[in-house]
């Protein structure tokens, strides 16, 4: 054998990689230089990477140090590890591999940071037909490696890489941003018009910490709000996106204004596109970590909108580099402009603008059937280290406070397709908003301060001593929420979150056979800025018992408004035993048929969705409403007591 095929042969089994199958890899001499800190640039990911000739993709990509600035390039920047082309500045998120199925991508990757071991995962073969493999290639400091896999399956897939030996669900730190997209299109017709966003976060604390960490940013397509890009569309456009989520936590994605199709899920690996009659019609889609997700929405009403995830601690109010500011500055900031200076993180803008020619959207100047009167007041149970705050509805047609379950706030119960004006009164001492959650209306009464609306036209913050009535005619019923939408952080464990109830025209709200049961994070006080994780159900740490019956027909309805539980479950046991129920809607959409299936009595809610469930319990006892998270650790319960008889 000639002495150099030997060497490259010895080469290949001495590293580790020759099991890397179907890839085939070719190493390469280890001479390149290390370069020198340099600015990171954020991707928009509408350029994909490398030179295609043919059938084949050849892409040069080598890891670095480089300056990251989410916060605008004048802002304070971070050290961290980014990807790049050979010769180009390093992006974040890495440069994108997007090809036709059936291509061959020849992947040369290069390991430029100084003193370290680079693992890089995902840049193996996609087959149609056989499961990928999650194959890894590691490099020492100034080594490369060539790689040569084939994508075959259509679908969203990423790679990426660790300095710090860990799994993608738990980079934090300096190699957090070590991602780049890999979309592959199908082989033949026109390449969908769409985009691709990928989340990414970093932290400056040790270890996975899920809430309050000392410093935590997080950022699409390598921006944090304010900052991110503004994506443009017109009424009846089809939007198409992949959303990627390569950071370590969880995070439930909600759409203001608008459902949206989940069409595909995957995992980076493997992708699901799913049959037209299995896609979820939601407004909120909870993203695991490495999780992705392909979503298909057409707007039918203009103005400005968010997609953002719903834990506070990703889009609230944060200093340089997501730096927590304290108490004092988050409740003064943004009080003049909520949307640009009251929120940060993982926030992007959709502007939608009506069709050339049209008369604009329609502004409701009065005509509603429908009023209530909604007050936002300090509660007697708050104190200075812990405020406690409170809505009182006011209904016209029962002309006396509603009731609500515990302590809670109350339920607004309204009709679909009767248009309502609901006042909102203000007697805090400082500003707020509401946001109608779920709910499709226009722009303007949307409830972010500042934001929306459109034009000239924005929806102001409700300042104290003030009130602003919200306009809207619900077009579906279902099960949707209410909440502020100003220093969620403070607000929403202070008890501003309440449940919507919408009806069929003419039917009677029964509350003995329709359940809510609303899942919030207590008021505890912080220690050392670490707020302990304490969920509320229906309002109270001891809530109410919920009483039925054998036989009878009941509607639960869910709702996570939680602080930072947002893979949180309900389950029904009796003696340890789950009972069963069958799944009616989410998001106040109803399933399709074939998802209405009788099944064990456990439901995952993430913060920001509702789900309903229909409920015939069969055997007398006592049973336990119980709320679990991720990972099974029991944070509330509910008793739950069925008789023969009506209570």
């Amino acid at each position: 054998m000639h002495p150099y095929v030997s060497a490259i042969l010895l080469a290949i089994a001495s590293s580790g990689i020759a099991a890397l199958v179907p890839a085939r890899i070719t190493p390469e001499p280890a001479r390149m230089p290390v370069e020198r800190v340099t600015r990171v640039r954020a991707n928009d990911n509408r350029v994909p990477a490398g030179a295609l000739r043919g059938t084949v993709l050849t892409l040069r990509l080598v890891a670095r140090t480089g300056m990251w600035y989410p916060d605008g390039d004048s802002a304070p920047g971070a050290e961290v590890q980014a990807f790049a082309e050979e010769g180009r500045a390093p992006l974040i998120p890495g440069p994108m591999i997007r090809v036709r199925a059936g291509t061959e991508v020849s992947v040369t990757l290069r390991n430029a940071i100084p003193n370290s071991t680079l693992v890089v995962h995902g840049l193996t073969s996609r087959s149609a037909t056989i499961p990928a493999v999650d194959d890894s290639v590691q490099l020492s400091t100034g080594a490369a490696r060539t790689l040569r896999v084939r994508l075959d399956a259509p679908g969203t897939y990423y790679y990426w890489g660790t300095t710090m030996g860990r799994t993608v669900g738990e980079r934090t730190k300096v190699d957090a941003q070590l991602t780049g997209a890999i979309i592959v299109d199908p082989a033949d017709g026109p390449v969908p018009e769409d985009r691709v966003l990928l989340i990414g976060m970093w932290s400056d604390t040790a270890g996975h910490v899920p809430v309050d960490r000392n410093r935590l940013l997080a950022a699409v397509n390598g921006r944090s709000w304010p900052h991110t890009e503004r994506l443009h569309y017109t009424v009846g456009d089809t939007i198409r996106w992949r959303i990627i989520n390569a950071s370590a936590d969880s995070h439930p994605m909600h759409l203001h204004g608008f459902y949206f199709l989940v069409d595909a899920r995957g995992n980076g690996l493997t992708d699901t596109l799913y049959a037209r009659d299995r896609r979820d019609l939601v407004v909120t889609n909870n993203l695991r970590p490495g999780s992705t997700m392909s979503m298909t929405w057409a707007p039918d009403r203009a103005g400005n909108w968010l997609f953002h995830c719903h834990l506070p601690d990703h889009f609230a109010h944060r200093g340089s580099l997501g730096s927590l500011p304290p108490k004092e500055s988050r409740r003064a900031h943004g009080a003049t402009n909520h949307a640009l200076q009251g929120m940060s993180g993982l926030v992007t803008g959709v502007i939608v603008r009506d069709k050339p020619g049209s008369a604009g959207p329609v502004v409701l100047a009065g005509g509603a059937s429908r009023h209530l009167r909604l007050v936002i007041r300090p509660s007697a149970e708050g104190s200075p280290a812990a405020p406690a705050f409170e809505y009182a509805l006011e209904d016209a047609r029962a002309m006396s406070p509603a009731s609500s379950d515990g302590r809670a706030a109350p339920r607004l119960v309204l009709a679909r397709g009767e248009p309502v004006a609901i006042t909102v009164v203000n007697t805090l001492d400082e500003p707020t908003a509401v946001h109608w959650h779920g709910i499709e209306l226009e722009s303007y009464f949307d409830g972010v301060a500042g934001f929306s609306g459109a034009g000239q036209r924005l929806s102001p913050a409700i300042a104290p001593r003030d009130s602003f009535v919200a306009r809207f005619t619900p077009p579906r019923a279902g099960t949707f929420i209410y909440h502020t939408h100003v220093d969620e952080g403070l607000q929403l464990p202070a008890g501003l979150a309440g449940p919507i109830v919408v009806v069929e025209p003419g039917v009677r709200y029964d509350p003995a056979t329709d359940l809510t049961v609303l899942a919030s994070s207590s008021r505890q006080r912080s220690v050392n800025g670490v707020r302990p994780l304490a969920i509320w159900l229906n309002g109270s740490a001891t809530p109410p018992p919920l009483n039925l019956q054998v036989g009878v027909r009941y509607r639960i309805r869910f709702i996570n408004m939680t602080m930072n539980a947002p893979n949180l479950r309900f389950e029904l046991l009796q003696d340890g035993t789950l009972l069963r129920w069958k799944p009616l809607a989410k998001d106040g959409a109803d399933l399709p048929v074939a998802r209405q299936l009788v099944r064990a009595a456990r439901q995952p809610v993430s913060i920001g969705e509702t789900s309903d469930v229909e409920l015939v319990v069969e055997r007398a006892g006592e049973h336990r409403m119980e709320a679990h998270l991720g990972d099974g650790t029991l944070v509330g319960s509910i008793a739950v007591h069925v008789t023969t008889t009506a209570p």
